[in-house]
């Protein structure tokens, strides 16, 4: 018995198959805990805790500084996950497993607790977390979005244009694949009639792998392929350029703010002194250190002068002050105030500077670009209350249902920031 293929039969099926893998790439299925809810209300509630506490770190389909967040209330259980929320150094203390596993996986860097989240604010959480803004990977790339990533400042994520281009790649191959297939079925079917000799000539041709190499058409392939790589990689660099993220450089002194901010729990602006008062935070001098290690002369208890505190002494006594490593650079065609944000805002030192006393070595934690200022202007909730500074603005905006955000008071205006 002889089973007659039709043509149009190969294609049709690399077709869908092509279709199911397109698919495939674009698309994450997770199981959600049925605890979790998806009304509007909880999924916005939840937006603005992880927008205010967890964005920096934190995507939800794609690893950041910290893990991919969609699943995790099937990854973990419910209150697995309220514990690692509100404290993670202390479930990681206890020795559990899933807790330990996590943070060895993201370098040991521990995330800062947020004890004052609720039940309910951590059941909000979960469900913009399971729920929140599903973006397909290359609408987000065509159109950027909300979902943009804050470190790069908007623009197309390096991940999607990664997955453009193995799509394009992987197409372009499977229409290859299609088109040999018919000519093979073609060159069979011709061969079997009755050609002049001229036609059964070229049916019945070699192929040449050289002349293929030779080819216009393989030539542009090539060249397409490598002019796209070429441009993707120029794109990545680009949108790194003045970005110092993780920039730790070697201090003069080996200070540690994991002893004094985190073990000793000594205040921010006790050795930054002008972050409440002035548009810079200070650099400590070396008699603010004295007044401490006049009398403390070594770690824990040792004998002797430690060799770092020494480099005080030293200091001091030659009347020079301590080069310290500036880590944190704005361009000058920036302006920004450390007491408009500290004072005025409320805002902590960790939200810019990340879980700043467990650092040993401090380093940059969040990207400082213009996209990711815009973004918390975009998402902070302005904090009125007893604050006679905005009793006249709150009145102005008391006819709008949202929250009054920084945006609302000029926090988008290019002056702001750019003078």
């Amino acid at each position: 018995m002889t089973i007659k293929r039709s043509l149009l039969s190969v294609p049709l099926r690399l077709s869908t198959l092509l279709l199911v893998f397109l698919l495939s790439m674009s698309t994450q299925v997770f199981a959600v805990n049925p605890d979790v809810s998806d009304s509007e209300e909880a999924i916005a509630a939840g937006k603005a805790i992880f927008n205010a506490n967890c964005r920096t770190c934190h995507r939800l389909d794609q690893k950041n500084v910290g893990p991919a967040l969609r699943g995790v209330s099937d990854r973990h259980s419910i209150e697995w996950n309220k514990k690692f929320i509100r404290n993670s150094q202390a479930l990681i203390a206890t020795g559990d497993a899933e807790a330990v596993a996590i943070y060895n996986e993201f370098n040991q860097l521990a995330m800062p607790a947020h004890e004052f989240l609720s039940d309910d604010d951590v059941m909000n959480l979960l469900s913009y977390i399971e729920y929140g803004e599903k973006v397909d990977p290359a609408a987000a790339a065509a159109g950027g979005g909300e979902g943009g990533q804050v470190g790069t400042g908007g623009g197309i994520p390096s991940e999607y244009l990664t997955i453009i281009l193995a799509v394009l790649v992987i197409v372009l191959l499977l229409i290859l694949v299609v088109l040999g297939l018919i000519i093979s079925i073609l060159t069979k079917y011709l061969s079997s009639q009755k050609l002049d000799e001229v036609d059964e000539e070229f049916i019945n041709q070699k192929f040449d792998f050289k002349k293929l190499l030779r080819s216009d058409a393989f030539i542009i392939i090539i060249t397409t392929l490598v002019v796209a790589f070429v441009a993707k990689s120029g794109i990545d660099q680009l949108y790194t350029i003045g970005v110092q993220q993780g920039y730790a450089p070697a201090q003069p002194i080996a200070f540690s703010h994991q002893l004094h901010a985190g073990q000793y729990e000594m205040q921010c602006q006790y050795c930054h002194t002008g972050v409440e008062i002035g548009k810079s935070a200070n650099i400590p001098s070396a008699n603010i250190c004295m007044n401490c290690h006049a009398h403390i002369q070594n770690v824990g208890g040792k004998e002797g002068i430690s060799p770092e505190i020494q480099k005080i002494y030293n200091a001091v006594d030659n009347n020079q002050p301590i080069e310290w490593v500036r880590i944190h650079n704005l361009p000058d065609l920036a302006y920004f105030n450390h007491s408009q944000h500290v004072a005025v805002g409320g805002v902590e030192c960790q939200t810019c500077h990340g879980p700043i006393q467990e650092m040993e070595v401090v380093y940059q934690h969040s990207s400082l670009t213009m996209g990711w200022c815009i973004d918390c202007h975009r998402q902070t909730d302005i904090n009125s209350q007893g604050n006679e500074y905005y009793d006249k603005l709150v009145q102005l905006h008391s006819e709008s249902k949202n929250a009054l955000k920084v945006k609302d008071i000029g926090g988008l205006e290019c002056a702001k920031c750019h003078y």
